[in-house]
Protein backbone atom coordinates (compact mmCIF):
# COMPACT_ATOMS: atom_id res chain seq x y z
CA UNK A 1 0.00 0.00 0.00
CA UNK A 2 1.94 3.27 -1.07
CA UNK A 3 2.04 6.30 1.37
CA UNK A 4 -0.25 8.07 -0.65
CA UNK A 5 -3.30 5.44 -0.52
CA UNK A 6 -2.46 5.11 3.25
CA UNK A 7 -2.71 9.10 3.74
CA UNK A 8 -6.41 8.74 1.93
CA UNK A 9 -7.39 5.83 4.27
CA UNK A 10 -6.93 7.79 7.22
CA UNK A 11 -8.11 11.10 5.75
CA UNK A 12 -11.46 9.33 5.20
CA UNK A 13 -11.24 7.82 8.89
CA UNK A 14 -11.00 11.06 10.24
CA UNK A 15 -13.39 12.73 7.82
CA UNK A 16 -16.10 10.52 7.51
CA UNK A 17 -19.23 10.48 10.03
CA UNK A 18 -18.81 7.71 12.76
CA UNK A 19 -21.02 5.83 15.26
CA UNK A 20 -20.89 6.29 18.45
CA UNK A 21 -18.60 3.73 19.37
CA UNK A 22 -16.01 4.97 16.91
CA UNK A 23 -16.28 8.83 17.99
CA UNK A 24 -15.65 7.44 21.89
CA UNK A 25 -12.48 5.12 20.45
CA UNK A 26 -13.32 2.07 19.91
CA UNK A 27 -10.92 -0.61 21.06
CA UNK A 28 -8.85 -2.45 18.65
CA UNK A 29 -6.56 -5.68 20.43
CA UNK A 30 -3.83 -7.15 18.80
CA UNK A 31 -2.43 -10.69 19.79
CA UNK A 32 1.25 -11.22 18.94
CA UNK A 33 3.75 -8.63 18.12
CA UNK A 34 5.33 -10.12 14.92
CA UNK A 35 5.37 -8.66 11.76
CA UNK A 36 1.53 -9.17 11.08
CA UNK A 37 0.84 -7.86 14.67
CA UNK A 38 3.01 -4.91 15.08
CA UNK A 39 2.72 -4.26 11.68
CA UNK A 40 -1.36 -4.28 12.60
CA UNK A 41 -0.61 -2.02 15.57
CA UNK A 42 1.61 0.29 14.47
CA UNK A 43 -0.62 1.18 11.18
CA UNK A 44 -3.70 1.22 13.12
CA UNK A 45 -2.34 4.15 14.96
CA UNK A 46 -0.97 6.03 12.37
CA UNK A 47 -4.22 5.82 10.14
CA UNK A 48 -7.25 6.02 12.65
CA UNK A 49 -6.42 7.28 15.67
CA UNK A 50 -9.86 7.02 16.81
CA UNK A 51 -8.78 3.67 17.96
CA UNK A 52 -7.85 2.32 21.06
CA UNK A 53 -4.78 0.39 20.22
CA UNK A 54 -3.82 -2.92 22.76
CA UNK A 55 -1.07 -5.20 21.84
CA UNK A 56 -0.36 -8.30 23.26
CA UNK A 57 2.77 -9.88 23.16
CA UNK A 58 4.77 -12.21 25.88
CA UNK A 59 8.08 -10.95 25.03
CA UNK A 60 9.82 -7.85 25.26
CA UNK A 61 11.95 -8.22 22.45
CA UNK A 62 10.91 -9.59 19.29
CA UNK A 63 13.59 -11.51 17.12
CA UNK A 64 13.26 -11.94 13.68
CA UNK A 65 12.99 -14.90 11.42
CA UNK A 66 14.17 -13.09 8.60
CA UNK A 67 17.66 -12.19 8.75
CA UNK A 68 18.43 -14.96 11.08
CA UNK A 69 20.31 -17.12 8.26
CA UNK A 70 22.73 -14.09 8.21
CA UNK A 71 23.25 -14.75 12.66
CA UNK A 72 23.96 -18.76 10.99
CA UNK A 73 26.52 -17.30 8.76
CA UNK A 74 28.17 -15.46 10.53
CA UNK A 75 27.48 -11.54 9.26
CA UNK A 76 24.88 -10.26 11.53
CA UNK A 77 24.60 -10.74 15.67
CA UNK A 78 21.50 -11.80 17.29
CA UNK A 79 21.23 -7.80 18.85
CA UNK A 80 20.67 -6.48 15.09
CA UNK A 81 17.97 -8.87 14.47
CA UNK A 82 15.96 -7.74 18.16
CA UNK A 83 13.54 -5.16 18.40
CA UNK A 84 11.87 -3.67 20.98
CA UNK A 85 8.70 -1.97 21.49
CA UNK A 86 9.22 1.44 22.48
CA UNK A 87 8.27 3.03 19.23
CA UNK A 88 4.95 1.73 19.27
CA UNK A 89 4.63 2.68 22.51
CA UNK A 90 5.07 6.34 21.54
CA UNK A 91 2.44 6.22 19.13
CA UNK A 92 0.06 5.13 22.01
CA UNK A 93 -0.34 1.96 21.97
CA UNK A 94 -0.84 0.16 25.15
CA UNK A 95 1.65 -2.76 24.63
CA UNK A 96 1.49 -5.91 27.68
CA UNK A 97 3.73 -8.21 27.98
CA UNK A 98 1.56 -11.20 28.58
CA UNK A 99 0.58 -14.60 26.82
CA UNK A 100 -3.18 -14.58 25.45
CA UNK A 101 -4.18 -18.33 27.21
CA UNK A 102 -8.32 -17.93 25.85
CA UNK A 103 -10.31 -16.07 23.33
CA UNK A 104 -13.99 -16.02 24.10
CA UNK A 105 -15.17 -14.29 20.56
CA UNK A 106 -19.04 -14.51 21.77
CA UNK A 107 -18.52 -11.96 24.69
CA UNK A 108 -15.42 -10.61 22.42
CA UNK A 109 -12.80 -10.69 25.42
CA UNK A 110 -9.31 -12.39 25.66
CA UNK A 111 -8.05 -13.92 28.67
CA UNK A 112 -4.07 -13.38 29.82
CA UNK A 113 -1.85 -15.44 32.11
CA UNK A 114 -1.54 -13.32 34.56
CA UNK A 115 -5.28 -13.21 35.22
CA UNK A 116 -6.57 -9.96 33.12
CA UNK A 117 -9.16 -9.87 30.58
CA UNK A 118 -9.36 -7.49 27.59
CA UNK A 119 -12.41 -6.36 26.21
CA UNK A 120 -12.08 -5.55 22.26
CA UNK A 121 -14.58 -4.18 19.62
CA UNK A 122 -12.45 -5.70 16.92
CA UNK A 123 -9.34 -8.39 17.22
CA UNK A 124 -6.47 -8.48 15.21
CA UNK A 125 -4.84 -12.04 15.80
CA UNK A 126 -1.57 -13.00 14.34
CA UNK A 127 -0.16 -15.60 16.92
CA UNK A 128 2.45 -17.07 14.56
CA UNK A 129 3.18 -20.80 14.02
CA UNK A 130 3.50 -23.79 15.82
CA UNK A 131 5.61 -26.23 15.14
CA UNK A 132 3.96 -30.23 15.20
CA UNK A 133 5.82 -32.23 17.75
CA UNK A 134 3.83 -35.10 17.27
CA UNK A 135 4.32 -34.94 12.95
CA UNK A 136 7.69 -36.29 13.01
CA UNK A 137 8.87 -39.63 15.02
CA UNK A 138 11.67 -38.75 17.71
CA UNK A 139 11.44 -34.95 17.24
CA UNK A 140 9.76 -33.09 20.20
CA UNK A 141 11.14 -30.07 22.35
CA UNK A 142 13.76 -32.09 23.77
CA UNK A 143 15.05 -33.13 20.50
CA UNK A 144 15.42 -29.89 19.59
CA UNK A 145 18.18 -29.31 22.12
CA UNK A 146 20.24 -31.34 19.82
CA UNK A 147 19.21 -30.93 16.84
CA UNK A 148 17.95 -27.19 16.95
CA UNK A 149 15.20 -26.12 14.66
CA UNK A 150 15.74 -22.43 14.93
CA UNK A 151 12.67 -21.86 12.98
CA UNK A 152 10.16 -20.12 16.03
CA UNK A 153 13.20 -17.53 17.06
CA UNK A 154 11.30 -16.70 20.55
CA UNK A 155 14.56 -15.07 22.47
CA UNK A 156 17.43 -16.52 19.59
CA UNK A 157 18.13 -19.14 21.71
CA UNK A 158 17.70 -21.88 18.63
CA UNK A 159 19.56 -19.54 16.85
CA UNK A 160 21.84 -18.89 18.51
CA UNK A 161 22.52 -22.83 19.73
CA UNK A 162 22.64 -24.22 15.87
CA UNK A 163 25.04 -21.50 15.01
CA UNK A 164 27.54 -22.32 17.89
CA UNK A 165 26.90 -26.73 16.64
CA UNK A 166 28.40 -25.07 13.68
CA UNK A 167 31.19 -23.60 15.27
CA UNK A 168 32.25 -26.38 17.45
CA UNK A 169 31.73 -28.58 14.35
CA UNK A 170 35.08 -30.29 13.04
CA UNK A 171 36.38 -29.47 9.40
CA UNK A 172 35.08 -32.23 7.21
CA UNK A 173 31.71 -32.40 9.62
CA UNK A 174 28.20 -33.19 7.79
CA UNK A 175 25.06 -30.39 8.21
CA UNK A 176 22.00 -32.17 8.17
CA UNK A 177 18.81 -29.98 7.35
CA UNK A 178 15.87 -32.04 7.48
CA UNK A 179 12.87 -29.74 5.25
CA UNK A 180 9.15 -30.38 5.43
CA UNK A 181 6.47 -30.56 3.01
CA UNK A 182 4.44 -27.40 2.00
CA UNK A 183 3.28 -25.54 3.45
CA UNK A 184 5.41 -23.82 5.76
CA UNK A 185 6.61 -20.18 7.40
CA UNK A 186 8.74 -18.87 4.23
CA UNK A 187 9.02 -21.62 1.63
CA UNK A 188 12.24 -20.10 0.29
CA UNK A 189 13.75 -20.22 3.61
CA UNK A 190 15.76 -23.48 4.19
CA UNK A 191 17.44 -22.51 1.12
CA UNK A 192 18.56 -19.39 2.25
CA UNK A 193 19.46 -21.45 5.62
CA UNK A 194 21.69 -23.49 3.23
CA UNK A 195 23.47 -21.14 1.31
CA UNK A 196 24.60 -18.96 4.67
CA UNK A 197 25.96 -21.97 6.55
CA UNK A 198 27.64 -23.24 2.95
CA UNK A 199 29.07 -19.02 3.22
CA UNK A 200 29.87 -19.67 6.63
CA UNK A 201 31.09 -23.29 6.40
CA UNK A 202 33.55 -22.03 2.68
CA UNK A 203 35.39 -19.57 5.32
CA UNK A 204 35.50 -21.64 8.01
CA UNK A 205 35.34 -25.47 8.02
CA UNK A 206 36.27 -25.88 4.15
CA UNK A 207 36.23 -29.74 4.38
CA UNK A 208 32.63 -29.88 5.51
CA UNK A 209 29.40 -30.94 4.05
CA UNK A 210 25.72 -29.62 3.75
CA UNK A 211 23.23 -32.83 3.16
CA UNK A 212 19.68 -31.58 2.85
CA UNK A 213 17.02 -33.64 2.74
CA UNK A 214 13.51 -32.57 1.13
CA UNK A 215 10.23 -33.92 1.69
CA UNK A 216 9.33 -32.13 -1.56
CA UNK A 217 10.71 -32.22 -5.49
CA UNK A 218 10.48 -28.65 -6.31
CA UNK A 219 10.98 -25.15 -4.04
CA UNK A 220 10.90 -21.66 -4.48
CA UNK A 221 13.44 -19.82 -6.37
CA UNK A 222 15.22 -23.22 -7.13
CA UNK A 223 17.42 -22.37 -10.36
CA UNK A 224 18.36 -19.31 -8.73
CA UNK A 225 19.47 -20.97 -5.74
CA UNK A 226 21.14 -23.97 -7.53
CA UNK A 227 22.90 -21.39 -9.90
CA UNK A 228 24.36 -19.87 -7.03
CA UNK A 229 25.36 -22.80 -5.39
CA UNK A 230 26.95 -24.08 -8.25
CA UNK A 231 28.71 -20.94 -8.89
CA UNK A 232 30.17 -20.43 -4.66
CA UNK A 233 29.80 -23.89 -3.24
CA UNK A 234 30.50 -26.28 -6.33
CA UNK A 235 30.58 -29.87 -4.76
CA UNK A 236 29.54 -28.40 -0.87
CA UNK A 237 25.70 -28.79 -1.19
CA UNK A 238 23.94 -32.04 -1.66
CA UNK A 239 20.29 -31.31 -1.93
CA UNK A 240 18.51 -34.73 -2.16
CA UNK A 241 14.45 -34.20 -3.17
CA UNK A 242 11.28 -36.42 -2.18
CA UNK A 243 11.43 -38.56 -5.46
CA UNK A 244 15.41 -39.59 -4.45
CA UNK A 245 14.78 -40.95 -1.04
CA UNK A 246 14.69 -37.26 0.31
CA UNK A 247 11.77 -37.60 2.49
CA UNK A 248 12.65 -37.45 6.70
CA UNK A 249 10.36 -39.78 8.24
CA UNK A 250 12.06 -40.30 11.58
CA UNK A 251 14.91 -38.88 13.59
CA UNK A 252 17.39 -40.15 16.25
CA UNK A 253 18.45 -37.24 18.05
CA UNK A 254 20.95 -39.13 20.70
CA UNK A 255 22.77 -40.51 17.43
CA UNK A 256 22.14 -37.34 15.41
CA UNK A 257 20.43 -39.77 13.13
CA UNK A 258 18.05 -38.61 9.85
CA UNK A 259 16.09 -41.73 8.82
CA UNK A 260 14.14 -40.91 5.23
CA UNK A 261 11.27 -42.65 3.85
CA UNK A 262 12.65 -45.75 2.51
CA UNK A 263 15.03 -46.11 5.67
CA UNK A 264 18.48 -44.69 4.87
CA UNK A 265 20.11 -43.17 7.78
CA UNK A 266 22.37 -40.64 7.57
CA UNK A 267 24.48 -39.53 10.38
CA UNK A 268 24.79 -35.82 10.74
CA UNK A 269 27.41 -34.02 12.68
CA UNK A 270 25.23 -30.84 13.13
CA UNK A 271 21.91 -31.17 12.43
CA UNK A 272 18.91 -28.73 11.53
CA UNK A 273 15.43 -30.19 11.58
CA UNK A 274 12.70 -27.67 10.52
CA UNK A 275 9.58 -30.00 11.46
CA UNK A 276 5.92 -29.67 10.26
CA UNK A 277 3.87 -26.63 11.38
CA UNK A 278 0.38 -25.27 12.33
CA UNK A 279 -0.75 -22.42 13.18
CA UNK A 280 -0.48 -21.64 16.39
CA UNK A 281 -2.05 -23.06 19.58
CA UNK A 282 -4.51 -20.74 20.40
CA UNK A 283 -6.55 -20.35 17.13
CA UNK A 284 -6.24 -24.19 17.30
CA UNK A 285 -7.83 -24.19 20.80
CA UNK A 286 -10.05 -21.45 20.10
CA UNK A 287 -11.35 -23.07 16.75
CA UNK A 288 -10.36 -20.95 14.24
CA UNK A 289 -8.51 -23.49 12.35
CA UNK A 290 -9.87 -26.19 10.12
CA UNK A 291 -8.34 -29.93 9.63
CA UNK A 292 -5.63 -28.31 7.69
CA UNK A 293 -4.02 -26.73 10.79
CA UNK A 294 -4.36 -23.60 9.59
CA UNK A 295 -7.09 -20.81 9.92
CA UNK A 296 -9.53 -19.80 6.58
CA UNK A 297 -9.90 -16.19 6.17
CA UNK A 298 -12.31 -13.64 4.10
CA UNK A 299 -10.12 -13.06 1.11
CA UNK A 300 -10.63 -9.24 1.85
CA UNK A 301 -11.26 -8.32 5.14
CA UNK A 302 -9.28 -11.34 6.53
CA UNK A 303 -12.04 -12.11 9.16
CA UNK A 304 -11.83 -16.02 10.68
CA UNK A 305 -14.36 -17.58 8.59
CA UNK A 306 -15.69 -19.72 12.35
CA UNK A 307 -15.49 -15.98 14.05
CA UNK A 308 -16.63 -12.66 12.89
CA UNK A 309 -14.61 -9.61 14.52
CA UNK A 310 -11.64 -11.76 14.90
CA UNK A 311 -9.19 -10.91 11.61
CA UNK A 312 -6.22 -13.51 11.19
CA UNK A 313 -3.38 -12.66 9.62
CA UNK A 314 0.65 -13.55 9.35
CA UNK A 315 1.85 -17.19 8.70
CA UNK A 316 -1.79 -18.49 10.64
CA UNK A 317 -4.28 -18.00 8.13
CA UNK A 318 -5.01 -20.07 4.59
CA UNK A 319 -3.56 -17.21 2.20
CA UNK A 320 -4.64 -19.00 -1.05
CA UNK A 321 -1.54 -18.61 -3.28
CA UNK A 322 0.25 -16.11 -1.34
CA UNK A 323 3.29 -17.69 0.83
CA UNK A 324 3.60 -17.17 4.36
CA UNK A 325 6.45 -14.92 4.51
CA UNK A 326 6.48 -11.48 6.68
CA UNK A 327 5.69 -8.95 3.78
CA UNK A 328 2.43 -10.82 3.17
CA UNK A 329 2.03 -10.46 6.70
CA UNK A 330 2.50 -6.67 6.75
CA UNK A 331 0.50 -6.22 3.85
CA UNK A 332 -2.22 -8.26 5.20
CA UNK A 333 -2.04 -6.71 8.47
CA UNK A 334 -3.16 -3.25 6.71
CA UNK A 335 -5.82 -4.54 4.88
CA UNK A 336 -7.34 -6.54 7.92
CA UNK A 337 -6.87 -3.10 10.36
CA UNK A 338 -8.94 -1.14 7.38
CA UNK A 339 -11.29 -3.42 6.84
CA UNK A 340 -11.81 -3.47 11.12
CA UNK A 341 -12.02 0.15 11.17
CA UNK A 342 -14.64 0.50 7.96
CA UNK A 343 -16.53 -2.60 9.64
CA UNK A 344 -16.83 0.22 13.30
CA UNK A 345 -17.87 3.08 11.00
CA UNK A 346 -20.93 0.63 9.33
CA UNK A 347 -19.21 0.97 5.96
CA UNK A 348 -17.46 -1.63 3.43
CA UNK A 349 -14.16 -2.65 3.73
CA UNK A 350 -11.91 -1.11 0.98
CA UNK A 351 -10.97 -2.39 -2.05
CA UNK A 352 -8.12 -5.29 -1.45
CA UNK A 353 -4.50 -5.68 -3.10
CA UNK A 354 -1.65 -7.89 -0.97
CA UNK A 355 1.85 -7.66 -1.86
CA UNK A 356 4.93 -9.79 -1.86
CA UNK A 357 8.55 -9.53 -2.44
CA UNK A 358 10.86 -11.85 -0.86
CA UNK A 359 14.75 -11.65 -0.61
CA UNK A 360 16.96 -14.29 -0.27
CA UNK A 361 20.94 -13.68 0.61
CA UNK A 362 23.04 -17.04 -1.04
CA UNK A 363 26.26 -15.48 -0.30
CA UNK A 364 28.53 -12.18 0.63
CA UNK A 365 27.02 -9.57 -1.88
CA UNK A 366 24.59 -11.96 -3.71
CA UNK A 367 20.62 -11.71 -3.43
CA UNK A 368 17.81 -13.05 -5.38
CA UNK A 369 14.61 -12.04 -5.22
CA UNK A 370 10.74 -13.01 -6.08
CA UNK A 371 7.95 -10.78 -6.50
CA UNK A 372 4.25 -11.10 -6.52
CA UNK A 373 0.86 -9.29 -6.41
CA UNK A 374 -2.03 -10.74 -4.83
CA UNK A 375 -5.85 -9.99 -4.84
CA UNK A 376 -9.45 -11.50 -4.24
CA UNK A 377 -11.09 -12.37 -7.41
CA UNK A 378 -14.86 -10.67 -8.77
CA UNK A 379 -16.36 -12.76 -6.26
CA UNK A 380 -14.69 -12.33 -3.56
CA UNK A 381 -14.41 -15.76 -2.31
CA UNK A 382 -10.94 -16.29 -2.71
CA UNK A 383 -7.47 -14.39 -3.23
CA UNK A 384 -5.68 -15.01 -6.87
CA UNK A 385 -2.21 -13.44 -8.06
CA UNK A 386 -2.79 -10.15 -10.29
CA UNK A 387 -1.84 -11.82 -13.83
CA UNK A 388 1.76 -11.02 -15.30
CA UNK A 389 2.45 -9.42 -11.82
CA UNK A 390 5.13 -11.92 -10.61
CA UNK A 391 8.38 -12.70 -11.38
CA UNK A 392 12.41 -13.46 -10.36
CA UNK A 393 15.32 -12.28 -10.56
CA UNK A 394 17.01 -12.89 -13.63
CA UNK A 395 19.04 -15.95 -14.36
CA UNK A 396 22.82 -15.77 -15.34
CA UNK A 397 26.69 -14.31 -14.59
CA UNK A 398 25.12 -10.85 -13.26
CA UNK A 399 27.26 -10.04 -10.45
CA UNK A 400 26.05 -5.98 -10.35
CA UNK A 401 22.50 -7.74 -10.03
CA UNK A 402 23.13 -9.75 -7.37
CA UNK A 403 25.05 -7.03 -5.46
CA UNK A 404 22.06 -4.87 -5.74
CA UNK A 405 19.66 -7.45 -4.83
CA UNK A 406 21.23 -8.08 -1.46
CA UNK A 407 21.61 -4.07 -0.70
CA UNK A 408 17.61 -4.04 -1.94
CA UNK A 409 17.25 -7.08 1.24
CA UNK A 410 19.16 -4.84 3.78
CA UNK A 411 16.92 -2.22 2.62
CA UNK A 412 14.33 -4.03 2.60
CA UNK A 413 14.49 -5.09 6.27
CA UNK A 414 15.34 -2.06 7.59
CA UNK A 415 11.89 -0.30 6.18
CA UNK A 416 9.64 -2.99 7.22
CA UNK A 417 11.19 -3.20 10.69
CA UNK A 418 11.10 0.77 11.14
CA UNK A 419 7.35 -0.40 9.52
CA UNK A 420 6.72 -2.19 12.53
CA UNK A 421 7.96 -0.93 15.64
CA UNK A 422 7.34 2.64 14.89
Amino acid sequence: MSVTRRSLIAAAALAAPLPLRAQTQARLLVIGGGFGGASAANFARRSFPWLEVTLVEPRTRFVTCPYGNLVLAGTRQIGDISHGYDGLRARGVRVVHDWATGIDPAARQVRLRGGETLAYDRLILSPGIALRWDALPGYDEAAAERLPHAWVPGDGAQTLLLRRQLEEMPDGGVVGLAIPANPFRCPPGPYERISMIASYLKRHKPRAKILALDAKDAFSKQALFQDGWNALYPGLIEWVPANRDGKVTRVDAAERVLETEFGTRHKVDVGNVIPPQSAARIAIDTGLADASGWVPVNPVTFESRAAPGIHVVGDANIPGPMPKSGYVANSTAKQAVASAAASLRGEAPPTAIYYNTCYSHVGEDYGISVVGIYRPNAEGSAIVEVPNSGGVSPRGDLPDQRRLEAQYADGWYASITRDMFG
